[in-house]
């Protein structure tokens, strides 16, 4: 499959897609209508911040499945765009969290210390030694906004230093933030009480401009503002304005609002520290990125879920072990259920019964989402635009969970139409790697799922299994496994049978045509 990377990826992540036997076009720097032209036949792009993936883009590439970004921050993607076309966008965040990490602290010790003035100075000639008085970091806090992963390593080297350390983030509970030395805090204490205030959010609606004027007025006079993670998070005019009048006494920068911030009346401030743009430069970090971005780009192309889905449910890797299967299993049912109802689908329940409710079911059930999509329309569909697909169609969708399970460890249950005018899938697994569909309705059934499934709804009663198998043996189609369920004796029965083969109309006809049979389908998982 043809990988398409348009800005520089160091040769590690490259050879690990060419083992994989993925057609690699490596084009740093393309753009405009080459770049259109480049992805029209790439199953993925994988890009650094240089190239901007906007919609056009993303529209551009018929075949596109996946965007892989060697880095965290994903503004220069537009999500949306890839979201509704099901392209999933993947990025590396622990790719360069030390390299990061370590770089906000080289700027809080050189803030703190004026290393870069003094180095010109002497530079220039001059031995002014007296000038360059600086702070100890022991004793100050140090106020961290946005406590992930890049924050947390910020926090521990900085405790290694002596400082105090508080976070804000609305989304770390008080026990997480305990095991990471971190006193949490909102966020208006932390701003009245840091001496010193380092960012790490990415660049959101929410976050641009989220150090502004009214906020720096807030600060301790002499406060030190570091921002090493996305330019735009601090508002550069107000801050601009905080350090001529004092009230900030030095900033460090390596992004910008605009990059590179050509006329920026923030470079060569005498009491600013700036870097071009320096979080991920360093050569570790460039081979970890460019490991992990190839790796999850091939997992994406093998129909393997990510390790860090920026527009789909994100799970850990040791979890996804244990939930890759019963997705696996609903997108399965979901393909099931479809071809066995005959009306429009307006409600879907989903009943997760076991210890598996113990596991994130966000994936799972968009993969149970992207079974019945996949059917019903055309285009791409996949965890990624499913739920988003199925809200626009007016489908609502609910999740039951239940921790016990009657008859067996782990079951899930798909149920659409409701009342008398509803059906109902179940499914379950068998030891560990062997998947059954266990219910339909309120009959018990051992059906693998998967190929070709003919469903006979039938009198219960002698001759029906004999009646279809020798339709079937008639028209050469082999039968490999065969269930019965009923509800009484004499009632009503469902009959599943897996075969080898598709049925023709006409075969599937001549199945229906018996009294004893009420009704026939044939299903394709």
């Amino acid at each position: 499959m043809k990988v398409l990377i348009t800005d520089t990826l160091s040769d590690v992540g490259r050879d690990i897609l060419k083992g994989a036997g993925h057609e690699i076009v490596y084009s740093p720097g393309l753009s405009g209508r080459e770049l259109l032209d480049a992805i029209a036949d790439a199953r993925a792009l994988i890009v650094r911040s240089g190239t901007k993936v906007t919609a056009e883009v993303i529209e551009a590439g018929e075949e596109l499945s996946v965007i892989g970004r060697a880095g965290v921050g994903v503004d220069n993607i537009d999500l949306d765009a890839a979201t509704r076309r099901g392209v999933m966008v993947i990025n590396t965040p622990e790719g360069n969290t030390i390299s990061t990490a370590e770089l906000t602290m080289a700027m809080i010790l050189a803030l703190s210390r004026k290393i870069p003035q003094a180095q010109k100075a002497l530079a220039d000639g001059k031995w002014e030694r007296k000038q360059f008085r600086g702070t100890e970091l022991g004793g100050k806090t140090l106020g961290i906004i946005g406590v992930g992963r890049i924050g947390r390593a910020v926090a521990r080297r900085a405790a290694g230093f002596g400082m105090k350390v508080v976070g804000y983030a609305p989304f770390i509970a008080g026990a997480a933030s305990r095991t990471l030395d971190i006193e949490m805090t909102d966020f208006d204490e932390l701003i009245r009480t840091a001496d010193y205030i380092s960012v790490h959010t990415p660049l959101t609606d929410e976050t641009r401009g989220l150090l502004g004027s009214g906020e720096i007025a807030e600060m301790k006079d002499g406060v030190r503002l570091v921002n090493c993670a996305r330019g735009g998070i601090i508002d550069e005019e107000a801050l601009l304005e905080g350090l001529r009048s004092g009230k900030v006494a030095g900033c460090a920068l390596d992004v910008y609002s605009s990059e590179p911030p050509e006329g920026n009346p923030l470079i060569g401030l005498d009491n600013v520290v700036c870097t071009p743009h320096l979080g991920a430069l360093t050569s570790e970090a460039q081979k970890s990125v460019a490991e992990q971005v190839a790796t999850q780009v091939c997992d994406v192309l093998e129909g393997k879920p990510p390790r860090n889905a920026v527009n789909a449910p994100m799970i850990d890797p040791e979890t996804m072990a244990a939930v890759r299967p019963y997705a696996e299993l609903a997108t399965r049912l979901g393909r099931a259920v479809v071809q066995l109802w005959d009306q429009p689908i307006e409600e879907i329940r989903v009943t997760y019964s076991g210890e598996f409710t113990e596991n994130p079911l966000d994936f799972v059930t968009a993969s149970l989402l992207t079974g019945i999509l996949s059917i019903l329309m055309e285009g791409p569909v996949n965890q990624v635009n499913a739920p988003i697909i199925a809200r626009e169609r007016g489908v609502r969708v609910s999740e039951v969970t239940n921790p016990h399970s009657k008859d067996f460890a782990n079951l899930l249950t798909v149920q659409v139409g409701d009342g008398p005018q509803q059906l109902s899938i179940g499914g379950a697994f068998f030891g560990v790697k062997d998947p059954r569909i266990v219910r339909i309705n309120e009959y018990h059934v051992d059906v693998v799922p998967d190929g070709y499934i003919l469903v006979c709804t039938n009198k219960d009663k002698p001759g029906v299994i004999s009646y279809v198998s020798t339709i079937l043996a008639e028209h050469g189609v082999n039968i490999a496994n065969m269930t019965v369920g009923r509800d009484v004796q004499g009632g009503t029965a469902v009959t599943v049978i897996n075969i080898d083969d598709a049925l023709s109309a006409d075969v599937l006809a001549a199945v229906k045509s018996s009294p004893i049979i009420f009704d026939a389908k044939l299903i394709r998982l």
